[in-house]
């Protein structure tokens, strides 16, 4: 029996949710959205720095929109939230990415401090995971420990250079300070993953088992 897909909002063609008395498909989610669960999101844009931080977001959208590099907006948006000392969660691989970035910072008045992400230097099997993995490196990557070691730095806003899928949802989930991604590893696209998206209706169709449906 094929399993019956729920359509959402990538099913849509009409994109109307930014606007006011438009129609909308039968499934959409802001037709069908349950009051009570915008209210809630609502709130917690009031909470904390929560609010500090959606303004300054809107501000870097509107203020840079479509000349500000990823570089320059994070920079602005660190300012607007008076963030000084900036985390840097590199992957070793993309380490002179992150020497030019806190350059960067540096010069633009900023104290980056970095955390690599084979810090301390365990085995990947002395945590469990399969010794075959310790073929193309030995040395764990170790996502909870850079964000404890940014975490007792007191950082104030936190940028992820290249981690590891998975690697960066452990960073994301133990780092006190609000954190951003300044660049996306993919080492078959020279770290542009959206590369595999553009070519999916041609050259990668076979790669992403497009083929047939």
């Amino acid at each position: 029996m094929q399993k019956i897909i729920e359509p959402t909002c990538v099913d849509c063609g009409t994109q109307n949710c930014k606007f006011k008395d438009r129609t909308y498909p039968d499934f959409c989610l802001t037709t069908h959205l349950d009051p009570k669960d915008l209210e809630w999101a609502l709130e917690r844009y009031e909470e904390g720095n929560n609010h500090e931080v959606m303004v300054a977001s809107a501000e870097v959208e509107y203020e840079g929109y479509c000349r500000w590099t990823r570089v320059e907006e994070i920079m602005v948006f660190a300012r607007k939230i008076n963030a000084h000392k900036i985390g840097i969660a590199n992957c070793i691989g993309l380490v002179n990415e992150a020497r030019i970035f806190a350059r960067i910072l540096r010069a633009n008045g900023f104290e980056p401090y970095s955390v690599i992400c084979k810090v301390a230097g365990k085995e990947k099997s002395s945590i469990g995971i399969p010794k075959e993995c310790e073929s193309i490196g030995a040395s764990m990557c170790n996502p909870i420990l850079q964000a404890r070691l940014l975490n007792q730095a007191q950082t104030d806003l936190n940028v992820v250079i290249g981690l590891c899928v998975g690697h960066d949802s452990l960073f994301y989930k133990y780092s006190d300070a609000y954190a951003t991604t300044l660049v996306t590893k993919d080492r078959v696209t020279g770290n542009n993953p959206a590369a595999a998206l553009y070519t999916a209706n041609s050259y990668y169709r076979k790669k992403l088992s497009l083929d047939n449906k």
